[in-house]
């Protein structure tokens, strides 16, 4: 099985994901996405973020009535910071049967070069990036293992649903009603 795996920090998942997901999952020939839950992701401060299993429930919550997408907490084994290369090492040795895919923004594809073994991303993967309005793809755009496609924007930023959350404000339609739920009936984000 093809197995795209879009990481993230899902703090928290929004509609923008889940367009990425579903597209990847069934505009590409991938067979399935797996939604890779970060505990930290090296590039990004940690104190920002929601406890990890919180943000894997709302991750499984968003997803829930759709097959072809999967939530993982498989970083969660795995030292942290969590790098990429090591979690597809890892990914490899577990599900030998399958042949993973990386999905990630064109903002990340053009730091990509910054990333851990950034060079046997490129040698033993093949890189889906889905352009973002405005981002520079860099110079990594060209290579063989890169391909690109044209997923609808939606610019919603997990920072913005936070500081709604946390100034009161409604977020509906923002997330998925499953999370909306979640959210409006705890304290997560305020």
């Amino acid at each position: 099985m093809k197995i795209g795996l879009f990481f993230g920090s899902f703090n928290p998942i929004h509609l923008g994901h889940l367009i990425i997901a579903n597209y990847m999952a069934t505009q590409t020939d991938l067979d399935r996405v797996w939604l890779v839950v970060s505990p930290q992701n090296p590039l990004k401060p940690k104190k920002t973020l929601a406890r990890d299993r919180d943000r894997l429930h709302l991750v499984r919550l968003g997803i829930a009535d759709n097959t072809r997408l999967r939530a993982s907490d498989v970083e969660f084994q795995l030292p942290q910071p969590s790098y990429t290369i090591d979690t597809l090492t890892f990914l490899k040795e577990k599900y030998p049967e399958h042949q993973f895919v990386l999905i990630m923004g064109g903002d990340n594809l053009a730091s990509l070069h910054l990333w851990k073994n950034y060079e046997q991303l490129l040698a033993g993967y093949d890189i889906y990036v889905y352009k973002r309005p405005g981002a520079d793809l860099g110079a990594l755009a060209d290579h063989p293992r890169v391909r690109l496609y044209e997923v609808p924007p939606l610019d919603i930023s997990a920072t913005y649903i936070r500081d709604c959350i946390k100034a009161g404000k409604s977020v509906r339609y923002l997330v998925p009603d499953a999370v909306l739920e979640y959210l409006e009936s705890g304290t997560l984000y305020r």
